[in-house]
């Protein structure tokens, strides 16, 4: 079937031959994203019986529309057809947006076989955004990886640089998802940046300063600051007591090596659980804290220490 535009009743694809399929141009950015106002909005539903619509509500003066439209017109280039996107301006078109239930933008709603399918309100980050459009679309097979997928693979393999940039970007175009900024801190740790980082945390709101992600920073801090000096470790060579196996622990957990850290851990609790003062349980447990419970590791190493407890 070939879609059309709702504009003009144009095809903007030709329709596919069965029986000798050639490769397609893709459409452009002026049929795949248009402006809505109360001339087109009727043609528009129309159209939704053929291709699902993407509907941005938005305001001129509204920050977070701002920072959401160029996410919403990248994925619609990517999606290929899949969707089309629709610009509605509700300064512009008021009794529109009422009769749609515009209540506050930016809000995007999902539009298909003329009526609402589903919607999201505010300024999402690109990765939610991707997550709520798998529930409707399957997601193109040459998708690229989001920009927090980017940023957490580059601090996986020790480029806190680049995480850094990514998520000071991230920042600047959604200032109030805290997340980013718990995440840039953690970036800032790897770089050694520790007194940054905390300036950071610190600036939070308190619910995001006292939540599972920040006090992960922090911990991260603490254990590069308790973590045994190079010299110290050398002067360990060739002991396998408790004291010794910590103190390596630690090093590897500050060195982010936190699955060797947690396996040294482990070993000082079965072979001398009450080495100063049940140190190895509790460093667990802060390094669960770091990770975060959902990390596959704190699920992996919870359950090994549950069952060496009970």
């Amino acid at each position: 079937m070939s879609i059309v535009d709702p504009r003009s009743g144009a095809p903007l694809t030709a329709p596919q031959d069965t029986s000798a399929p050639s490769p397609q141009a893709a459409p452009s950015d002026e049929q795949l994203i248009i402006d809505v106002d109360r001339n087109n909005i009727q043609q528009l539903l129309e159209f939704s019986m053929q291709v699902p619509v993407l509907l941005d509500c938005w305001a001129p003066w509204c920050q977070p529309c701002k920072a959401l439209m160029p996410i919403l017109e990248k994925l619609t280039r990517e999606y290929r057809g899949t969707f089309i996107l629709a610009k509605l301006n509700i300064e512009e078109n008021q009794e529109i947006a009422a009769q749609l239930g515009v209540r506050s933008v930016p809000d995007v709603k999902l539009i298909s076989q003329g009526g609402l399918v589903d919607h999201f309100q505010g300024a999402l980050p690109e990765k939610e955004i991707r997550e709520w459009l798998a529930r409707y679309f399957p997601a193109p097979e040459d998708a690229p990886a989001s920009p927090e997928e980017q940023a957490a693979e580059a601090l996986a393999q020790g480029d806190a640089a680049t995480a850094r940039d990514i998520y000071e970007q991230l920042m600047q175009q959604n200032p109030e998802h805290y997340p980013y900024q718990v995440e840039l801190a953690r970036a800032l740790v790897v770089e050694g940046r520790s007194e940054e980082a905390l300036a950071l945390l610190d600036n939070l709101p308190p619910e995001e300063r006292d939540a599972a992600p920040a006090r992960g920073v922090r911990a991260s801090i603490e254990f590069r600051e308790e973590a045994p000096s190079d010299a110290e470790l050398a002067a360990l060579a060739g002991r396998d007591d408790s004291e010794a196996r910590f103190k390596r622990a630690m090093r590897q957990i500050a060195d982010g090596d936190y699955e060797s850290g947690l396996e040294g851990l482990l070993e000082v609790m079965r072979k001398d659980r009450a080495y100063d003062d049940d140190a190895a349980r509790k460093t667990l447990l802060r390094v669960f804290d770091a990770l975060g419970a959902e990390h596959p590791l704190t699920v992996t190493y919870r359950r090994k220490l549950f069952t060496l407890l009970y």
